[in-house]
């Protein structure tokens, strides 16, 4: 008898704890998988090449990958200088910037286009004063771009700033004693060491504008081929015509599955 019950306590051991990982983890992996599977199975149909390679859909990715492509320069471009500056600085106030920074990423889109338009519409705090310069940027192109930028931009100079503070002290005192200036430290010690990170952080910042939706419709609107981007057109398909809105999606979905995939790829090669 105590044989037989040694026996099964030593089965239950081996098998219990593993299912014990297993049915959550199958429970929330198929919470995600189900859903993408469900809309690339629905969308796939008589109408999916004629909605997908329609004017319209490709007006939309257009705008969507011209905007994004400038948000991520504009991202990589200016929040390059900032991370590194965060990194490497040592003021009490640091903490405070970083959380400015970092806050974007938690708002509600629906926050982060409000206080776009309460700051730069033509009624806002800031609008009258570029009306002055003929410059009015809700409804405009330039509008998508700075909200894609408000929510996105945020994950690059994060991802930027983690990668500068994680390079060694060593090779940085290295570089001072061999006479290296502040620039040569930034363009040829640190952007070389940090390169596959900050890659990756703006192809991340590139997916996040690609998909933005919440703060453009809300500041840049959704004007047919002036405003419009992918996800404002599966809007406006799923109002007006559910197929075209799933073949959209599976688009912008293969798309960003590629872009994160290149991400994946850059963290795991040596």
């Amino acid at each position: 008898m105590s044989a037989s019950r040694t026996l099964l306590h030593r089965v239950l051991d081996n098998t219990y704890p593993r299912w014990i990982l297993v049915i959550p983890s199958v429970i929330l992996f198929a919470l995600f998988a189900l859903p993408l599977a469900a809309l690339i199975l629905r969308s796939f149909s008589s109408e999916f090449l004629s909605s997908a390679l329609s004017a319209q859909a490709l007006q939309a990715l257009s705008l969507s990958l011209v905007t994004s492509s400038i948000t991520t320069v504009v991202a990589v471009v200016l929040g390059t200088p900032l991370a590194y500056m965060l990194a490497r600085s040592r003021s009490p106030g640091r903490a405070w910037l970083e959380l400015i920074l970092d806050l974007p990423i938690v708002l509600p889109p629906s926050v982060a286009g409000l206080a776009l338009l309460i700051a730069f519409g033509r009624n806002g705090l800031f609008g009258p004063a570029l009306s002055v310069f003929g410059i009015s940027l809700p409804f405009t192109g330039a509008a998508v771009v700075l909200a894609q930028t408000f929510v996105a931009a945020p994950l690059y100079v994060r991802s930027a700033r983690i990668g500068f503070a994680h390079v060694q002290v060593e090779l940085t005192e290295a570089a001072h004693v061999e006479g290296a200036n502040a620039w040569q430290l930034f363009h040829e010690v640190m952007i070389p060491i940090t390169g596959r990170v900050l890659a990756s952080g703006a192809i991340l910042t590139w997916t996040r504008a690609l998909g933005e939706f919440g703060a453009t419709i809300l500041f840049a609107g959704n004007l047919e081929g002036v405003t419009q981007t992918m996800p404002m057109a599966i809007y406006l398909g799923f109002e007006r015509n559910l197929n075209v809105a799933m073949a959209l999606a599976v688009v912008l979905m293969l798309v960003s599955a590629l872009l994160l995939a290149l991400t994946r790829r850059l963290e795991r090669s040596p």
